[in-house]
């Protein structure tokens, strides 16, 4: 299975000002095309925490996605650390240039707005159709604004760069009863199809405990041998 992570970047997110909302589309967004979001970091904008995660992660998986930290103040550092993870300098695109020159419209080209167009040596543009402001990939890590509705165009932008995996289906079934009353049987439904996820989230409805039973898996037959087994534990309650 195809795996990625993803490195929420701001001080904001930290603090609580500001609630990421990036997470889920993302993860949702990644499933579809059968890779699977397998770890999330929250970081501070701090350049040593930046290099250490893109460093650890890279390594670790087929992508790392970054979100946050590439705007035109002086507290968006995610660019510069990012080079210095490679071990690169930055350098102001000259197509991103003129697409923003272009977009300004005789404007002026603010030391800011500038900012927003270094990338690190090696890096690709990637563009949102929100924003003239591009994010970019350098190797198999994708630098994306914080901003969920920029985000989401990078995204778009980013689709061509990915190997699609298996796609991963699910089903998600409700039992009216605590965990504890069929916990030994979804074990052993578990234990015969390994290839399937099996998960159970507890929840209570007008004082009364069940769970969601959700199964995940790129393998439909099995999916559906396992969900068979699930409703038949469902009806025994």
């Amino acid at each position: 299975m195809i795996q990625a992570s993803l490195i929420i970047i701001g001080d904001e997110i930290l603090s609580g000002r500001t609630e990421d909302k990036n997470l889920a589309y993302l993860a949702n967004w990644l499933g579809k095309i059968g890779i699977n979001l397998s770890e999330v970091r929250v970081i501070l904008d701090d350049e040593e925490a930046i290099i250490e995660a893109v460093n650890t992660l890279r390594k670790k998986y087929d992508y790392v996605f970054t979100t946050g930290g590439i705007g035109p103040t002086h507290d968006d550092i995610t660019t510069d650390s990012i080079a210095k993870a490679f071990d690169v300098e930055t350098r102001i695109d000259d197509d991103a240039l003129e697409k923003m020159k272009e977009f300004l419209a005789g404007k002026e080209l603010t030391e800011p707005l500038l900012k927003m167009l270094h990338i690190p040596e090696g890096g690709e543009l990637i563009y949102s159709p929100a924003t003239k402001a591009p994010g970019y990939k350098i190797d198999n890590v994708f630098v994306m604004a914080g901003i969920p509705k920029i985000m989401q165009g990078m995204l778009e932008g980013m689709y061509d760069y990915l190997e699609k995996g298996d796609i991963v289906h699910s089903k998600s079934l409700e039992i009216m009863i605590g965990e504890s009353f069929f916990a030994e049987d979804l074990t052993k439904i578990q234990e015969k199809y390994p290839n399937v996820s099996v998960g159970s989230y507890p929840f209570s409805k007008d004082g009364v405990y069940g769970a969601t039973i959700v199964l995940r898996s790129t393998k439909e037959s099995e999916l559906a041998s396992c969900e068979f087994l699930v409703k038949e534990l469902i009806a025994k309650f």
